[in-house]
């Protein structure tokens, strides 16, 4: 394999693009962010990282709170205009005929239309260079009951969610593993009884 050395620079990828849910009443408004993650287990914590001059930065400020909303293909054109538009001359919601509907936890409304909403409760934010990043306690879930088998299983993999790619949007392939895999012992076939 030949490789070239480039200067450092932000390509990881891919990355989930999420619809980012902020602010309340006539000032909701949604951002579209691609650099959002999970950054701790117990307590359930995730970033997201936002530069400064977006509209939806001081709402995160102020209020403290945001919903990570998981977009599907379906909302892949919300995605991307949600990315590009500003919501201080739009209303996102009704320009894409979407809907705010009320989160549990916080007091911004989740996106209904994306099956999997985390109400999030900003608890730090880092100053870093072109962006500052959130960190947040994932106060509630809500999940839509069609991602859910018989036994109450979350089956994410029904959602088709998006992902994001050197400015490439994606649909989530075919699954080629589950976590441990690699290391699980095959399970030997069972004996037969002798008569």
């Amino acid at each position: 394999m030949s490789k070239q050395i480039w200067k450092g620079s932000a390509l990881l990828a891919p990355v989930p693009p999420v619809l980012v849910s902020c602010g309340q009443g006539e000032s909701a408004n949604l951002i579209t962010v691609a650099w959002a993650g999970i950054v701790c287990t117990r307590p359930p914590r995730l970033s997201i990282s936002v530069r400064p001059c977006r509209h939806s930065y001081p709402l995160l400020c102020e209020q403290g709170e945001f919903v990570v909303n998981l977009p599907t293909e379906k909302l892949l054109r919300a995605v991307d205009w949600c990315g590009v538009k500003s919501g201080k001359d739009v209303d996102k919601f009704a320009a894409m005929g979407l809907t705010a509907s009320p989160a549990s936890t916080v007091a911004c409304p989740i996106l209904e239309e994306s099956p999997v909403n985390l109400e999030c409760k900003i608890f730090e934010r880092i100053p870093l260079g072109s962006h500052d990043l959130f960190l947040a306690d994932i106060t509630a879930i809500q999940v839509d009951e069609s991602l859910l088998d018989s036994n109450g299983k979350l089956c994410l993999e029904k959602a088709n969610l998006l992902a994001y790619a050197h400015g490439g949007y994606f649909s989530l392939g075919e699954q080629l593993g589950t976590f441990g895999y690699s290391v699980r012992k095959k399970k030997k076939p069972a004996r037969r009884k002798r008569s």
